[in-house]
Parts: structure tokens; C-alpha cells; sequence
């Protein structure tokens, strides 16, 4: 006797033998399409909200897009350079593609730490714009400082034209603090208090 084929084989996995769904390429391209629009237009916003093309000029006004800048714009309208050099003159290299690249860092540094808060009161300007600043001091007034402190204007021991002459740009300082540069910690702690007697 031969025994017949059960007919109560197991039954096939789900999805097995037959074809696989598909996703439509299309809804992928529709995905991105949104994203991409989404980004772009919070982008575009933003770039309109802050005033994006302003900062591509040189008008001193700019600089008081951000409300933090009003002292230092007050006291450059009053400042012994306001008849004949705008902050772009002093702040930035006046070769082009040098000046948009320190425009890009600074723009997006600024931007950055106003968005999160973090931005120093009052506002002081950092070391590679410092060098910027000196550079521009010196090329302006090279022919008056050419035989003056003959290399001390370059290195780490450098005097910086605006340690001396700290209110031509921006006029007297706010008088908000901030912090001391080492030589005028160091005098700060040398001198005696003053008793008032």
C-alpha cells in the first residue's frame, strides 16, 4: 500500500512567493521635494527677516541691524574717523575675496551667538579681527608711522595702534565693563585701593 500525499501541507510563510510591495519612486522624490522646499523657504525667510542682502554693502547703518551694535554706531557717528572711514574700512581687509570671507565667519559667528544668547556685553572684537583692525590702522597711516616704534606694531609683545587711541573708531566706550587686558590687570592689582582719606 502506498500512502497518498497529505493534503494538509504547512502552510506557506506570509509574503512568501508572492511579489514584494513596491514604493513608487515618486513618493521618494516627493519626500525630498518637500524637504528641500521647507528648508529653502525657512532659509529664504530668514535671510529676508535679518536683512541678508544689507550685509553684502558697506553703509554703517548695517552694523545697528543687530540692536547690540547701537553704542558702538553712536560713537562712531561721533568719532574723530566718522567724516572719513566707515566700520567696513577698519573691521574688514579691503581686498575682496578677504573681505566677503571675514564677512561669512563673522556673520555667521554673530549669528550664531545672538540666536543662542551667548554673545559677550559689551561687545569686543576677537583676535583675528584685531589683526584686521591693526592691519588697516597701519596701512592707512603709513606714512606717519613708518619711523615710529619700529617693529612693535607685529608679534605677540606688539602695541596695537588702539591701545593708545582707542576712540577714533567708536567714540568713548560705553563704560558697561568688560573684560581687562592682562597689562591692565596687572596694574589694577599693582596699585594700592584708594583709602579716601
Amino acid at each position: 500500500m502506498t500512502a497518498e500525499p497529505s493534503s494538509t501541507a504547512a502552510p506557506a510563510p506570509a509574503g512568501a512567493g508572492s511579489a514584494p510591495a513596491r514604493r513608487s519612486p515618486w513618493a521618494l522624490v516627493w519626500l525630498l521635494a518637500a524637504v528641500s522646499g521647507a528648508g529653502g523657504g525657512v532659509g529664504a525667510y530668514t535671510f529676508r527677516y535679518a536683512e541678508g542682502l544689507s550685509y553684502l554693502g558697506s553703509d554703517p547703518v548695517i552694523c545697528v541691524n543687530c540692536h547690540v551694535m547701537q553704542p558702538q554706531y553712536d560713537g562712531w557717528q561721533k568719532a574723530s574717523h566718522h567724516a572719513v572711514a566707515r566700520c567696513v574700512d577698519c573691521h574688514l581687509p579691503h581686498d575682496l575675496v578677504p573681505k566677503y570671507l571675514a564677512k561669512a565667519e563673522n556673520g555667521f559667528r554673530h549669528g550664531r551667538e545672538f540666536t543662542a544668547g551667548t554673545f559677550e556685553q559689551p561687545i569686543t572684537v576677537k583676535a583675528r579681527g584685531r589683526q584686521i583692525l591693526q592691519g588697516n590702522c597701519v596701512l592707512c597711516h603709513a606714512d606717519l608711522v613708518a619711523d615710529r616704534a619700529p617693529g612693535s606694531r607685529e608679534g605677540p609683545g606688539a602695541v596695537e595702534c588702539v591701545h593708545c587711541h582707542a576712540t577714533v573708531g567708536d567714540g568713548e566706550k560705553a563704560g558697561l565693563g568688560g573684560p581687562l587686558r592682562a597689562s591692565e590687570l596687572r596694574s589694577a592689582v599693582a596699585a594700592p585701593p584708594e583709602t579716601g582719606e
